[in-house]
């Protein structure tokens, strides 16, 4: 009976992935390097999968490494990706790089985060985007996303956020439309609520759209760079991003390089995993 809920559950799964990424059936089973008619017998439940199978076929879908990790558990198999806590010791190498990272990015201001922005460690600077925020949404867990955007975050300060808003939740309604999550719907639907009810006009860039944050020596224009670690095998290292913000002209660069100077803590980042604790 297990076998056969299991080989059921497995049907629909695949079935749902290969719809949500278009896919056709040759497509899929080309890709995962099957025939088109043992994927379809794999859609009807009419075949189980080894375990070898469901991770081509995740991979050929690809999906991230949680999402693998459950479509094998659904095909009833154990997973097969580790998932580690920030402080489990094989993540210290990674811990180590980071901090490398962000310090030395520094006067520019550099953050690691978890999906939907969930903050795990950022560099001295990234103080010059919080200044005048609310102390309720730098409590941890901080979310960025949220704070680049609230009216008592950094919203107030940013020149063009009815398009730097729009370049966030697009790219989040993109995540979305991949991986469907209800929590990530509502943070979305959050997220527009906090942006001006706006057309894009026929100026508007689109992605390239770069952050105007208004500090006290002037206006910052901003512009970032997004780092993930495309090999990683452990769910945890795989899901972080790295974001960079770099000066998109010498104005900004100089005002940057002065507001570190000036700054009374321009020390390295604690360890993420202090930041987050060991979990």
């Amino acid at each position: 009976m297990t076998s056969t809920l299991s080989g059921g559950r497995f049907a629909a799964e695949l079935r749902l992935w290969r719809h949500r990424r278009r896919l056709s059936q040759l497509e899929l089973a080309t890709a995962a390097g099957t025939t088109q008619r043992h994927l379809s017998f794999l859609e009807q439940g009419r075949s189980r999968p080894g375990p070898a199978m469901v991770v081509r076929l995740a991979e050929s879908l690809r999906l991230s490494l949680r999402e693998r990790n459950a479509l094998l558990h659904v095909a009833g198999f154990a997973p097969v990706y580790p998932e580690s806590g920030l402080g489990a010791p094989a993540l210290g190498p990674v811990r180590h790089a980071l901090d490398t990272i962000l310090h030395g990015h520094l006067p520019y201001p550099a953050v690691v985060v978890r999906p939907y922005g969930e903050l795990v460690a950022a560099n001295a600077a990234f103080g010059v985007l919080t200044e005048g925020a609310d102390e309720s949404l730098l409590v941890p867990p901080v979310n960025v996303l949220r704070l680049a955007l609230h009216p008592r975050g950094m919203g107030p300060r940013v020149a063009n956020l009815a398009d730097w808003g729009r370049h966030i939740t697009g790219g989040l309604r993109d995540l979305s439309r991949r991986s469907p999550d209800p929590a990530l719907a509502a943070f979305v639907a959050e997220l527009d609520g906090y942006l001006p009810d706006v057309s894009p006009g026929p100026e508007y860039l689109g992605f390239a759209v770069p952050l105007r944050l208004r500090v006290a020596a002037g206006e910052l224009r901003l512009i970032t760079t997004l780092t993930s670690f495309a090999t990683a095998v452990d769910v945890t290292l795989s899901e972080l991003r790295l974001e960079a913000f770099l000066p998109a002209d010498e104005a900004t660069a100089e005002m940057l390089r002065r507001w570190h100077t000036d700054s009374a803590d321009p020390a390295p980042p604690a360890d993420p995993a202090a930041r987050r604790g060991a979990g």
